[in-house]
């Protein structure tokens, strides 16, 4: 009879394991803590800060560098006001008269165009002194982690680039007045951004967002919000909370109806709703006195306020397509969707979608046409034209 092996199977105790790992893992991130307390605390940082500075100031020319080192010399001056004041008089008018003759001098902006740019340059982070930042038509995916060193940004201009994300450092920019991130791949937006009070134009056209946060809603000094040709179903709440909004853009999106409580905007004065899928507009829109201009797809729209229509100090726009051979269109207008929704896969594949401006600046242009007009006409087609040279 054939004897019987048995196998020992080793038992462990896995809370022990753990408790070992742990252990490990706490040490671990104590010596990192410690370790990045020394470098800080350490003067190579701030010695190959100082030299990088040095190697950038001897690049600038005299002027940009004598207006360098006066900004970051300014308290030093401010401290010896006091002691010789006539000095300093002579000197500021001198300054004034020179920045008078030369008011190139005295421009603060930062410009940076083209598709060869994948990163903003390194100088740019010890320019904190400046005040309005464009840059267009770059390949640059992020804006920079020293963007809150800009304290006396007002102007931050970066349409048509390939900005995935806004940084929650914008927040901190508090002096913002204007931002146009236009025409990148955004897809949300930072609650932070809610913290640039003095925010007086917002401009979103042209990316992927379909909500934007409620954080939004302390944005009291906002008078332009463009949120055109997203992905947006409804208005956003944080929209109807800005109280000074006199300009609003929700074309191109994917409108169903409109909120019945639009008359918050008591100070609004110009309505963009076309290209969406509304069939009726509110009542409410009678009840806002400011309100001068509406542009609506006429196609689907069924019900309209006679007020609306009838009020001679309000610009009722509608714009049609061109209802020639509707079939024929409606077979076309598929074809190009799958065709489109090909190359859109195909592009969101390899990371290059790309929205065209065109149509909007045809209808900026048009409405500007309109503004000058005492009448307008009551409806208006669009019709395509296309050459053969």
């Amino acid at each position: 009879m054939r004897s019987e092996r048995k196998v020992d199977v080793p038992v462990y105790d896995l809370s022990l394991i753990r408790g070992l790992w742990e252990v490990r893992v706490k040490k671990q991130r104590q010596r990192q803590k410690k370790e990045q307390e020394r470098i800080q605390s350490s003067a190579l940082a701030r010695i190959d800060q100082q030299w990088q500075y040095r190697i950038y100031c001897k690049r600038l020319k005299t002027s940009e560098r004598n207006l360098l080192h006066q900004y970051l010399e300014r308290t030093t001056l401010t401290d010896v006001q006091h002691i010789q004041p006539n000095t300093e008089e002579k000197q500021q008018d001198q300054k004034d008269q020179q920045d008078h003759e030369n008011p190139e001098q005295n421009q603060l902006i930062f410009q940076l165009n083209g598709d060869h740019w994948t990163d903003f340059p390194r100088e740019l982070q010890w320019m904190t002194y400046l005040r309005e930042w464009h840059v267009r038509g770059t390949k640059i995916r992020q804006l920079p982690d020293y963007l809150a060193m800009f304290t006396q940004l007002t102007v931050l201009d970066i349409p048509k680039n390939t900005i995935i994300e806004l940084p929650p450092e914008i927040g901190k920019l508090t002096g913002l007045r204007e931002l146009n991130a236009s025409y990148n791949r955004l897809s949300r937006v930072p609650p932070e951004l809610g913290d640039c009070e003095n925010l007086e134009r917002l401009e979103l056209t042209g990316n992927h967002l379909s909500e934007l946060p409620f954080e939004l809603s302390g944005l009291k000094q906002l008078v332009h919000l463009d949120v055109a040709e997203n992905r947006f179903v409804s208005i956003p709440i944080c929209a109807l909370r800005m109280s000074r909004l006199q300009l609003l853009d929700l074309s191109n999106n994917s409108l169903s109806d409109l909120p019945q409580d639009m008359d918050r905007l008591e100070q609004l004065v110009t309505l963009f709703v076309h290209k969406n899928n509304l069939s009726y507009l509110p009542h409410c829109l009678t009840n806002i006195s400011t309100l001068s201009m509406i542009v609506v797809s006429g196609d689907e729209l069924n019900c309209i306020p006679t007020k609306l229509c009838s009020n001679p100090s309000i610009k009722f726009i509608r714009l049609y397509d061109n209802p020639a051979n509707e079939e024929r269109k409606k077979e076309e207008d598929k074809k190009k969707k799958e065709e489109e929704a090909k190359r859109r896969r195909w592009r969101e594949q390899r990371g290059e979608v790309v929205k065209d401006s065109r149509e909007k600046e045809f209808i900026e242009t048009y409405i500007n046409s309109l503004k000058d007009r005492d009448t307008v006409p009551y409806s208006t087609t669009k019709v395509s034209i296309s050459c053969l040279l």
